[in-house]
């Protein structure tokens, strides 16, 4: 836990935490602006899956992009282990490095084009978008759960388990597409606007990194130092 006490006047953490906010905040801009070109320029609209720019010209932005967002989760982190917020190995921190490491498989294996076949790349490229999407509502909560009744960082771990909660619940309709599948057999991308639901569900927990990275900057301010133990 945290206590009141002697710090410097300069923290490295607060740089780091900083840091990797910017860098998620980027990947946003990056992102948006891909979604702009393609508005402005065909007439499919967002209802391709955001991955799918790694197959056209644009892929060293989608790639940069998702590595940006990957690399300022992992800083976020850090600086919780480091200020005693967590530990590398609460289930928690596991749950949001799962999270960058599908983000980072994601670029290594891009999107495969199914129609002319399957592939190891698309399905590995599938299963890392899966961890990714599942790991980060799991990570928020569990990061949170410890903090929800402190009396200082209770208000941040509220507002990062509820957008853990909130990107839950933007998962759910493409388990209803699955389950639609399953029971009908109509292919599960086709069952809803796929682009849009993806956009949604990453918009959603893209905000609830920035959350916790807010917490990771408050937390990393020179007037709090570390005790010898963690929650």
């Amino acid at each position: 836990m945290l206590t009141d006490g002697l710090a410097p006047t300069r923290s490295p953490a607060r740089l780091v935490a900083f840091g990797g906010a910017a860098a998620v905040l980027l990947t946003v801009v990056m992102v948006g602006l891909l979604d702009l070109h393609r508005l402005t320029t065909t007439a499919v609209g967002l209802r391709r899956t955001i991955s799918e720019y790694a197959l056209g010209p644009q892929r060293w932005v989608f790639d940069t992009a998702v590595v940006l967002l990957a690399v300022g989760s992992l800083a976020i982190l850090a600086v919780l282990v480091r200020r005693g917020i967590t530990r590398w190995a609460s289930p928690g921190s596991v749950a949001f490095v799962a999270w960058s490491v599908g983000l980072a498989l994601v670029v290594v294996f891009p999107k495969h084009n199914w129609a002319v076949g399957p592939s190891m790349s698309g399905t590995v490229h599938r299963v890392a978008s899966l961890v990714a999407f599942l790991s980060l509502p799991v990570a928020a909560m569990l990061l949170a759960r410890p903090w929800l009744r402190d009396a200082v960082w209770g208000a941040h771990a509220r507002w990062a388990f509820r957008f853990g909660v909130l990107s839950a619940l933007s998962f759910t309709p493409i388990l209803y597409a699955v389950l639609v599948n399953v029971v009908v057999g109509t292919s599960w991308w086709r069952v809803l606007p796929l682009g849009y639901i993806e956009r949604l569900l990453v918009f959603v927990e893209v905000i609830a990194v920035l959350v916790v990275g807010v917490w990771a900057i408050a937390v990393a301010q020179p007037a709090y130092r570390l005790s010898s133990t963690s929650r």
